[in-house]
């Protein structure tokens, strides 16, 4: 049994000055209850806490240590980097080279821009889909996150739908309105918006494989039925892979499925575990983007060279055996899971792709957002404080995707199914 005696008084401290005690709402445990750990330090699959406490984390910072925790060469590389300057605010050669191995990964972006997070990509994206277009509107799918800003909040996933808020306040209505809601692997209900309001919609937005409800993958024919829609209408399709980019595959889910969006938005591994992300596509449409169009956005730290350095290691180490591996560990896990709920007759539906998975306490398969909030969240929960009370660090949401890394052993993923077992007897217990 873990003891979070200092992670319990440093929560206090926080809340006197952070809202709510965290920087990231889904940190405060709000939905499974207790406090939150502080992490002092962590290192391949390790997390430990303030108070010594040692966790197999399936977090892995929301999804971009598919290497896992500080690898040592990567560390090594940004402290090279960070030796000759951590911020020019001047061009460098490290992001010509990041931008063109992004490219040779994800042909579909034939220009890349370098922002700071995945809400700024996101942001960015749809300013320069509706320039591209002259439209307003776009289309999202509910339960899906593509960050704070204030189009996208509007049934969002991700924390959102975790503190029971999926629309925020301080959204104007004028806002809202022109963010048009599709539910997600339902064509029929992007048709009806194409067909009804077409000539106003500049942008299909989607995750092309959720992990903001918990992860849910696309129905078959979903993505193309969707690429046919958007090029029919003249609307410019935008994949956010912020989580599946360089994660589901070395080309993301549209190397999987075989589509090729408009523009694609990407974070997490792309930096390495530092702050990164991009957005990026056909060069006539990021050719709006200023200083080559009139499209304005800029950042101070984009293109920093310490992120960039992070980001070259990560993605030059994504080899087919690094997905191989993943992909075994994630359906081992997913298997665990699965089986510690039968013999405990709890009612558990286990949605995993690859090295991402999230275990959904329903009777129901789910397919999207409705059928995402059937599950129990108090069961999870329960299994959430089991888990953490054997050493293992989940999502402290039911919402949310699990990650693996290159770091997590065969030995891990046992010592997590062994966990399981007792924590969904615990859960039968509390039913």
């Amino acid at each position: 049994m873990h003891k979070p005696n200092k992670s319990k008084a440093l929560f206090e401290r926080a809340r006197q000055i952070l809202p709510g005690g965290v920087d990231s709402p889904v940190r405060a445990f709000q939905s499974v209850g207790g406090s939150p750990l502080f992490v002092r330090r962590a290192w391949g699959s390790t997390l430990e806490d303030v108070d010594g406490n040692r966790f197999i984390d399936y977090v892995m910072s929301w999804g971009p240590l598919i290497h896992g925790h500080a690898p040592a060469g990567l560390v090594r590389a940004v402290n090279a980097a960070a030796r000759l300057g951590t911020s020019f605010g001047a061009p460098s050669a490290l992001e010509v080279e990041l931008g063109e191995r992004v490219r040779t990964l994800v042909p579909s972006m034939e220009r890349v821009r370098f922002v700071s997070s995945g809400t700024e990509a996101a942001m960015s994206a749809i300013r320069v889909a509706r320039a591209f277009t002259g439209r307003d509107r776009i289309i999202k799918f509910e339960g899906c996150y593509h960050g704070h800003a204030d189009a996208f909040l509007v049934k969002a996933g991700s924390g959102a739908t975790t503190l029971g808020v999926p629309t925020s306040p301080g959204v104007p209505k004028a806002v809202a309105a022109d963010t048009l809601l599709a539910r997600y692997n339902d064509i029929a209900s992007v048709e009806a918006l194409c067909e009804e309001q077409g000539r106003s919609i500049a942008a299909i937005i989607v995750e092309p494989i959720a992990g903001n409800m918990g992860v849910v993958a696309p129905a078959d024919g979903f993505l193309d039925a969707l690429r046919t829609l958007a090029t029919r209408h003249n609307i410019l399709l935008i994949f956010d892979e912020v989580i599946s980019g360089f994660r589901a595959s070395a080309g993301g889910a549209q190397a999987i499925f075989g589509i090729t969006p408009d523009l694609t938005c990407l974070g997490k591994i792309i930096g390495g575990g530092l702050p990164v992300g991009a957005y990026g596509g056909r060069a006539d449409v990021m050719d709006l983007v200023a200083p080559a169009g009139p499209v304005y956005q800029a950042g101070t730290l984009s293109g920093n060279p310490v992120a960039m350095t992070a980001g070259l290691w990560a993605l030059k180490r994504l080899t087919a055996g690094l997905y191989r591996d993943l992909s075994k560990r994630g359906a081992m896990l997913a298997a665990g899971f699965a089986e510690a709920a039968r013999a405990a007759r709890v009612p558990l539906q286990v949605n995993a792709f690859g090295s991402v998975m999230t275990p959904f306490f329903t009777t129901s398969p789910v397919r999207d957002y409705d059928s995402a909030l059937t599950a129990n969240t108090r069961a999870y929960a329960t299994f959430f404080r089991a888990m953490l009370a054997r050493g293992i660090y989940p999502p402290p949401s039911q919402f949310e995707a699990w990650f693996l890394s290159a770091a997590h052993t065969d030995r891990d993923v046992k010592k997590t199914v062994d966990a399981a077992r007792a924590a969904m007897k615990a859960v039968a217990r509390d039913m």
